[in-house]
C-alpha cells in the first residue's frame, strides 16, 4: 500500500553563508524572523526595512535519504512552492516550478543526497515575463499579474508589500508499487431523493498489465468497478440522504467517502474525503427589474448574508487549522452564511473548506485574478489552466463550495479604468474568464455554477457593473460620497461595498509600540495603505460629526461608529428590498496584518464595532426604518423559516427623553419575506431634536433625521456597575451608540456586544471576558458614546 512520509524536519535556509533553521511549511520571511535576522515587519515601519527579502534569491536544503520500504517507486511531492524554483538533488535538476497555486511531483526512486530548492525572486520572474510579453495595466504598480502567485503579497490598499518565497505547503515522500490514485473527481448530486456520488478515478501505474479495481463506500453503500487502463468510474446511490444546508436553513450532515484502489485483494492506495448532499443553483433569469443573481440551495431561494475573505495572514503558511476555524466561527457568529474568497489571494487549504462545511458557510471561490490585465500568452496560459484543473478537482468534495468566479474587477477594469485604449488589442485575461475557466468548470465540475467575474452583468451588451444585472461593486460611495449614496440603488446582488475604520486600540498599541498615536502619526500613516485613506475617513466623519481635532481617542471611536453606520445603511436598505436584491457581501471580514481597513475583524483577531453590528444586520429578523416615497416605513425583514407576526411599538421622542407621540402597528410577515409598514405622519420626527424608535420582539430600530453634529444631545449621564464577567450601564439620559472598548481594560479582554443606544431609564449588561480585575472607574474610562457638538 502507498506509504507517505512527511518531509518537514531538517530543512535549512541559506543566508549570507549561514544555514539557518527553516520551518517547512513556511517562508523566507518567517524563517529570517525566527532567526532574528529581520525585525517583525508588522510592527512600526519595519515593513520597509525588510523589502530587500523579496528581491533576493533563496535556497532551502535538506538531506534526502533513500527510504523506499521495498516499493517500486518513490515520489517527492510538494503541495505548494512559492513560486519560481528549481528542485535539485546533489545538483541534478529534478524539475522547475513557476506557480504557487499548484502542487508538484518528482520521481526520486532509488535516489538520495542533498535536496535543494532554489527560489528566484518573484520580482525577477515577473519583470522578466513583463519584458517578454509587454506592459499590462493594473490598479497598482507592482508586477503581480505576470506571475502565478498570491497577488496581495505585492501589497494592496489594506496590505503590506512583503513578497514571499518558500516551501509554503507540506512536503512528503510517497512510496508505492503497481499503481496509485493520481486523481479522484467526485460528482455529488441529489436525484429523486437519492444521494448520488460518482467518482471518476485516474491512476498512475508502474505495471501496465496489472488488473485493477476501485471500491468505494459511502453511507453504508459499497460498489466495486474495474479500472480500464488508467481510468475507472464508480457510482454510488445512497437512499434517504439527509440534505446539507447553509447555516440558518438546516443542518450540515457530512458523509465519509472512502475509495480503495485494489489489485486482487491487495489495497494499493486509499482516498478519503467528506461530502454533503445538496442541490445548488444560481438564478440569473430576466425579470422586470433586469436579470437576477440569486443563490438557490435545495430549491430554497436565499438572500446571501456575506463577507469577503482575504488571506488571514500575509504569510499564509502561518495560518493553522485552529486559526481558520476561529475566524470562520467568528463569521458564523455574526450571522454570515456566505464567504467569498477574493481573487487577489489563494485557493485556501482544506482546513478552510472543512470548517465551512461544518459551519454551514457557503463558499464563493474566485479564481486568483484581481484588479489587473493578465497576459494570456505562455508561460502563463498553461499555468492558468493547470492550476484551475487541479484546484477545481481538489475542492469539489466540499458541499460548502457553491460558485466559481472568474476574477475580481478585471472585466469592470477593462471597460472603466482606461485599460482598453492602453492595451491596444493585447491580451488581458478575457480569454481566461470567458474561455478557459468556464470550459474547465463545465468539463470537470458541472454541479456548480460559474460566473465570469465580479462585478459582471452577464454580457458585454451591458456595462459590467450595471446594478440591474448580476453582481455589483460599490466603491464610488466610499471613495467620493457619503454613505447615504447606498440608498440610491437596488442592485441585484451587492458583491462588494465597505467603509474603513482603524483596528482596536490594543492592536494599535502592539503594532506601534512607543508611538504617540494620532491619525497622522508616522506609524498610523504607514498602517493606512489606501490612497488618501485618512482624507476619506475625515471627509466621511465631517459629513456627520464635528471633527475631533487633537483627540485621538474620540477620532478612533467616531471612525469605528461611522464604519458600522455606513455598512448598516447599505445592508438595511438592500435587505428591505429582497427579493430584487438577493445578497450583500461586505468588504471585508478579516485583515492580514494590523492596519486601518474595511475589515470587521482586525489583524490581531479583535472584533471592531462593525462585527457586532453585522450580528444585528445579518440576524434572521431585522427591523429598520427606511425612507420610501417621501415618508417613513418600518421594514420588517424575516429570513427565518416560519412566519413572524406581532406588533411594533413606535415612539416619536425628543433627545431629552420626552415621548412626543406613540403608536402600535400590527404586522405579519411570511418565511423569507419582507413587510413594509407605513409610519403615521404624526410619528415622523421633526428637526434635529427628535428621533423615532421602533421596538418589536426584542429588536429595535432608531431613526435620527439629522446629522449628529446638528443634534443637541444632552450631556450623557449613566451609572456603571461591574461584576466578574460583566459591565452594566444604566442610562439617565439618552445615550446613543454606547461602546465599551474592552481591549482598553486589558489587551485580552473582549466584549460580547458593540454599539447600543439606551433611552432614559434603560440598562444594558455587557459580557466581558479576559478581564481579571473588574473596576468601575476603569470600565467608565473605556466607555464612549455620542456627545453634543454644541
Amino acid at each position: 500500500m502507498l506509504q507517505a512520509t512527511p518531509l518537514a524536519e531538517g530543512w535549512t535556509l541559506l543566508h549570507d553563508g549561514a544555514a539557518l533553521p527553516a520551518a517547512v511549511p513556511g517562508c523566507v520571511h518567517t524563517d529570517l524572523l525566527a532567526a532574528g535576522v529581520i525585525p517583525d515587519p508588522f510592527l512600526g515601519r519595519n515593513e520597509t526595512e525588510v523589502a530587500w527579502v523579496g528581491r533576493r534569491e533563496w535556497t532551502y536544503e535538506t538531506e534526502l535519504r533513500a527510504v523506499g520500504g521495498g516499493q517500486e517507486q518513490t515520489d517527492l511531492v510538494f503541495e505548494g512552492l512559492d513560486t519560481v524554483a528549481e528542485v535539485l538533488l546533489d545538483g541534478r535538476l529534478l524539475g522547475r516550478t513557476r506557480n504557487m497555486h499548484r502542487s508538484y511531483r518528482f520521481d526520486v526512486t532509488g535516489l538520495q543526497g542533498r535536496l535543494s530548492v532554489r527560489f528566484v525572486s518573484a520580482y525577477a520572474e515577473a519583470e522578466a515575463v513583463r519584458g517578454r510579453l509587454g506592459e499590462r495595466p493594473a490598479a497598482y504598480d507592482e508586477p503581480f499579474q505576470y506571475i502565478r502567485k498570491m497577488a496581495c503579497s505585492f501589497g494592496w490598499d489594506w496590505g503590506p508589500t512583503l513578497v514571499t518565497a518558500g516551501i509554503w505547503r507540506p512536503v512528503r515522500l510517497e512510496h508505492w508499487s503497481t499503481a496509485r490514485i493520481s486523481r479522484v473527481r467526485p460528482l455529488v448530486t441529489v436525484e429523486q431523493g437519492l444521494g448520488v456520488v460518482e467518482l471518476a478515478v485516474d491512476v498512475e501505474r508502474t505495471r501496465v498489465e496489472a488488473p485493477l479495481d476501485v471500491e468505494a463506500t459511502v453511507g453504508g453503500v459499497r460498489v466495486r468497478a474495474a479500472v480500464d487502463g488508467a481510468r475507472g468510474v464508480v457510482r454510488l446511490e445512497v437512499p434517504d440522504v439527509r440534505l446539507w444546508w447553509p447555516r440558518g436553513y438546516g443542518e450540515q450532515p457530512l458523509y465519509d467517502v472512502e475509495l480503495r484502489l485494489l489489485h486482487g485483494d491487495d489495497v494499493l492506495d486509499v482516498w478519503r474525503r467528506r461530502v454533503g448532499f445538496r442541490r445548488v443553483g444560481l438564478d440569473r433569469s430576466a425579470d422586470e427589474h433586469g436579470s437576477g443573481f440569486t443563490f438557490v440551495v435545495n430549491g430554497v431561494r436565499i438572500f446571501a448574508r456575506g463577507v469577503n475573505w482575504i488571506p488571514d495572514d500575509v504569510f499564509p503558511s502561518r495560518i493553522t487549522r485552529e486559526r481558520y476555524r476561529e475566524r470562520l466561527a467568528q463569521a458564523a457568529g455574526a450571522g454570515v452564511d456566505l464567504v467569498r474568497i477574493w481573487g487577489g489571494g489563494i485557493y485556501e487549504s482544506e482546513d478552510f473548506y472543512d470548517a465551512c462545511d461544518e459551519l454551514g458557510l457557503l463558499v464563493w471561490q474566485d479564481f486568483p485574478f484581481a484588479c489587473a490585465a493578465y497576459p494570456e500568452e505562455q508561460p502563463l496560459r498553461g499555468e492558468v489552466e493547470a492550476e484551475a484543473r487541479e484546484n477545481v478537482v481538489r475542492l469539489m468534495p466540499h458541499p460548502s463550495l457553491v460558485l466559481w468566479n472568474g476574477n475580481n474587477e478585471n472585466l469592470w477594469g477593462f471597460r472603466d479604468w482606461g485599460w482598453e485604449a492602453r492595451l491596444a488589442g493585447e491580451s488581458w485575461g478575457e480569454g481566461y474568464y470567458l474561455g478557459v475557466l468556464p470550459r474547465v468548470v463545465a468539463e470537470l465540475d458541472p454541479t456548480r455554477p460559474y460566473t465570469a467575474g465580479s462585478p459582471w452583468s452577464g454580457s458585454w451588451e451591458r456595462h459590467p457593473n450595471d446594478p440591474s444585472h448580476g453582481t455589483r461593486h460599490s466603491w464610488e460611495v466610499w471613495n467620493r460620497e457619503d454613505y447615504a449614496g447606498y440608498l440610491r440603488e437596488v442592485p441585484r446582488f451587492m458583491a462588494e461595498f465597505g467603509w474603513q475604520a482603524p483596528p482596536a486600540y490594543a492592536t494599535l498599541r502592539r503594532a506601534l509600540p512607543g508611538e504617540e498615536l494620532a491619525p497622522d502619526s508616522p506609524g498610523m500613516l504607514h498602517h493606512q495603505k489606501a490612497e488618501d485613506g485618512n482624507g476619506k475617513l475625515r471627509r466621511g466623519l465631517e459629513r456627520h460629526f464635528a471633527f475631533p481635532e487633537g483627540d485621538f481617542d474620540r477620532w478612533h471611536y467616531l471612525t469605528q461608529v461611522n464604519q458600522a453606520r455606513a455598512v448598516a445603511t447599505g445592508i438595511e436598505h438592500w435587505r428591505s428590498n429582497w427579493p430584487v436584491c438577493a445578497g450583500t457581501v461586505v468588504w471585508q471580514l478579516n485583515d492580514c496584518w494590523p492596519v486601518t481597513s474595511w475589515a470587521a475583524i482586525d489583524g490581531d483577531g479583535r472584533e471592531k464595532p462593525l462585527y457586532h453590528e453585522l450580528r444585528r444586520l445579518y440576524a434572521d429578523r431585522l427591523l429598520t426604518v427606511q425612507v420610501r416615497g417621501g415618508g417613513l416605513v418600518l421594514a420588517v425583514v424575516n429570513q427565518g423559516a416560519g412566519e413572524w407576526s406581532g406588533s411594533v411599538r413606535l415612539r416619536r421622542m425628543s433627545v431629552e427623553g420626552e415621548v412626543i407621540g406613540e403608536g402600535e402597528v400590527e404586522f405579519g410577515v411570511g418565511a423569507r419575506g419582507v413587510a413594509l409598514l407605513d409610519v403615521a405622519k404624526e410619528l415622523e420626527p421633526a428637526g434635529a431634536k427628535e428621533f423615532l424608535v421602533g421596538d418589536a420582539g426584542g429588536l429595535r430600530a432608531c431613526h435620527f433625521p439629522a446629522a449628529d453634529r446638528e443634534i443637541p444631545y444632552p450631556r450623557p449621564e449613566f451609572d456603571v456597575a461591574v461584576a466578574p464577567g460583566s459591565v452594566t450601564v444604566t442610562a439617565h439620559t439618552l445615550v446613543r451608540d454606547l461602546l465599551l472598548q474592552a481591549d482598553r481594560l486589558d489587551p485580552d479582554a473582549r466584549a460580547d456586544r458593540g454599539l447600543v443606544t439606551l433611552l432614559p431609564g434603560e440598562r444594558v449588561t455587557i459580557g466581558v471576558s479576559g478581564w481579571e480585575t473588574p473596576d468601575a472607574a476603569a470600565a467608565r474610562s473605556a466607555l464612549f458614546c455620542m456627545e453634543s457638538a454644541r
